[in-house]
């Protein structure tokens, strides 16, 4: 979801897109991007499926079951051979498309692990359309796990946070990362729990920081030029948010909706239910930490209060 006012020392978020839904734009020597038609409020334009190689070619997040996307991505790759699809998590506008893909091109799909949770918990509210339940890949990639091809080298990066399986892809070759929903261009990400969680997407983003990739390739939205001072940015966000929840706590609110009316009172009132879970993550997170106390443990309709 889109940030309300930036700070100065917040990230800028851009909002420009080249290319057509199903039209295959190269980005660099090694790197195609295909966008899905399924835009939203929460996936901007649609998902970005990439195509990493020339003539053997790995696909990432082919995205949802749509059967004129695969159709598209397996237009693109026609006289190439398809040797893995990797998947950097398993929402339902990334990961099953992969099933159908790999029925068409006898690719082996890889990458993040099936999700544990039996449902999205999301108290009813569609964020990006909960989870892909059916997902069981070939192999599942940890932290270090590389596969390659003939021109190409992608390594599996553990960025938990958004998702519990989240997963990015360094490209060795051409110092770029494929940041799927962890770090995104044209928005923050949204941390909903209880598979989102605040303190593992803060580390994720520290750990990013600490990089020295050139560009990233996220699954929603332009590539993140300058990432490290992105990434820079994203944390500063996350930090201002944090304060503001304990000021608005201060001041006497007590529970999530008048934190989100308070906060987000620039925001669409359609997207308060998804700020209000980017509350809730707040709020998980610093009742761990001790500094807000609940009586109920906390939830999304919880009573909230300074410890």
């Amino acid at each position: 979801m889109a940030s309300e006012r930036d700070h100065n020392d917040e990230p800028t978020f851009v909002r420009d897109f080249a290319g057509a839904a199903g039209e295959a734009v190269t980005l660099s020597p090694r790197v195609r991007r295909v966008l899905a038609p399924n835009p939203s409020a929460f996936t901007f334009h649609g998902t970005n499926s990439y195509i990493v190689g020339r003539g053997t070619a790995a696909i990432i997040d082919p995205g949802p079951d749509d059967p004129a996307h695969i159709a598209r991505l397996i237009d693109h790759v026609r006289g190439e051979t398809v040797s893995h699809i990797l998947v950097t998590h398993t929402h339902r506008d990334h990961s099953p498309g992969a099933r159908r893909l790999a029925e068409a091109t006898g690719a082996v799909i890889v990458g993040c692990a099936p999700v544990t949770l039996t449902s999205s918990a999301s108290d009813g509210v569609q964020l990006d359309a909960g989870h892909d339940l059916d997902h069981a890949p070939a192999g599942v990639m940890r932290d270090g796990d590389a596969i390659s091809g003939p021109d190409w080298t992608l390594v599996a990066v553990a960025t938990p946070g958004h998702a519990s399986n989240h997963l990015s892809f360094a490209l060795a070759e051409e110092n770029a990362l494929f940041s799927g929903d962890h770090v995104m261009g044209w928005s923050t990400s949204i941390v909903s729990p209880p598979d989102g969680v605040m303190a593992d997407y803060m580390a994720s983003l520290e750990k990013l920081r600490g990089r020295d990739d050139a560009i990233y390739w996220p699954g929603h939205g332009e590539a993140v030029s300058q990432p490290q001072r992105f990434v820079r940015g994203l944390i500063n966000h996350r930090r201002h948010r944090e304060s503001a929840i304990l000021k608005r706590l201060a001041a006497g609110d007590r529970t999530i909706p008048e934190i989100v009316r308070a906060l987000y009172s620039g925001v669409s009132p359609a997207l308060h239910p998804a700020a209000g879970r980017s509350v809730l993550a707040h709020l998980v997170d610093l009742a761990a930490r001790g500094l807000v106390a609940t009586d109920s443990g906390p939830t999304i309709d919880g009573d909230y209060r300074l410890a």
